[in-house]
C-alpha cells in the first residue's frame, strides 16, 4: 500500500492542505527559481512529479522486498520530502547559514556566461561555459574577439560574474549578427556545451526524438494520441504501449486480483463504489 500526501501521515502539518505550487513554496523551490525581482514556479508540476517518482521507486523496492521475504509494505510518501530531496544542491549551498544561490532567471547562479542569449533571428541559445579553456575558445571561435579572453574584467569566472552586464552586451552583439543555428554551430566548433531554448512545438518535432524513434501512437477513449516511450531504452525488452484505459475500465480485474469474489465485486458495482 502506498499513500501520497502533502506532508506525510504524522507531524504538525499532517492535515494541512497541499497543492503543487504550495509545496514548491514550502520546499524553498520558489526562493531559488526566477529572477532577482520575481520568484517563479516551475513550468510543470514538479512537486507532484517528484512525489510520483518516489512512490514509483518505493513500490518497486517493496515488490523486490516482498519477493525476498514474502511480506508486503506500507509506504508513506510526502510531497514536501520528495521535493526537499530534489532541493539538495541549493540546501547544501546554504549549509550552516551560508548565503543561498541567488535567483538568476535562465542564467547559472555562479558561472558566466552560462544561460540564455538571444540570436538575431529571435531564437534563444544557451551556451554553457565551464572553464578557462572554453572561455578562450568562446572568445576566439564564437565571439571572434581573441583579445577579450585577457580583458581584466573577464579573465576568470569570478570577474566575469562581477561584470555580467558588460559581458552580456558583448555576447548579445555577437549573437545578434547570427541566427540560432549559426550560433550553435560555432559553439559546437569550439567544443562548448550548448542548447537551443525549444518551445513545445520544438520538443514535439525534436530531431533527436525522431531519430531515436521515441514516438508511438497510443489508443485512448478519445482516439489515438502520440506518446513518448518511457525513458531508458533496454536491450532486454520492448515497452508495452497499451491504450489509455477509460475510467474504471479495469476495476473488476484489479479487485479480482486482491481475492474479492465476483459477487462482492458485483455488489460494489451495484452500489456505485466502483
Amino acid at each position: 500500500m502506498c499513500d501520497i500526501s502533502g506532508y506525510g501521515e504524522d507531524g504538525p502539518y499532517r492535515d494541512k492542505k497541499a497543492y503543487d505550487l504550495l509545496i514548491q513554496s514550502e520546499a524553498g523551490f520558489l526562493s531559488v527559481t526566477g529572477t532577482p525581482e520575481v520568484p517563479s514556479k516551475s513550468g510543470n508540476s514538479v512537486a507532484d512529479i517528484a512525489a510520483g517518482m518516489y512512490a514509483y521507486t518505493s513500490v518497486l523496492s517493496a515488490l523486490l522486498l516482498r519477493g525476498a521475504t514474502g511480506v508486503g509494505s506500507h509506504i508513506d510518501v510526502s510531497m514536501l520530502e520528495a521535493l526537499g530531496e530534489w532541493m539538495s544542491f541549493p540546501m547544501y549551498y546554504a549549509f550552516e547559514g551560508a548565503p543561498p544561490p541567488p535567483r538568476s532567471g535562465a542564467a547559472h547562479a555562479s558561472i558566466y556566461p552560462y544561460g540564455a542569449f538571444a540570436a538575431g533571428d529571435g531564437g534563444t541559445v544557451m551556451p554553457g561555459l565551464q572553464n578557462e579553456r572554453e572561455w578562450k575558445a568562446f572568445c576566439d571561435t564564437v565571439l571572434k574577439n581573441p583579445a577579450l579572453a585577457n580583458d581584466p574584467r573577464f579573465d576568470n569566472n569570478e570577474r566575469r560574474n562581477q561584470n555580467r552586464d558588460a559581458l552580456k552586451a558583448i555576447v548579445l552583439a555577437a549573437f545578434g549578427a547570427l541566427n540560432a543555428g549559426q550560433v550553435c554551430a560555432l559553439l559546437e566548433q569550439a567544443q562548448i556545451a550548448n542548447a537551443r531554448m525549444n518551445d513545445m512545438a520544438g520538443l514535439w518535432a525534436h530531431p533527436q526524438l525522431q531519430a531515436r524513434e521515441r514516438w508511438r501512437s497510443v489508443g485512448s477513449p478519445e482516439g489515438d494520441i502520440p506518446a513518448l516511450l518511457p525513458p531508458g531504452r533496454s536491450n532486454a525488452f520492448d515497452y508495452g504501449m497499451d491504450p489509455v484505459p477509460a475510467v474504471g475500465q479495469h476495476s473488476e480485474a484489479i479487485l479480482a486480483e486482491t481475492g474479492l469474489s465476483a459477487a462482492a465485486i458485483a455488489a460494489m458495482r451495484a452500489s456505485g463504489a466502483i
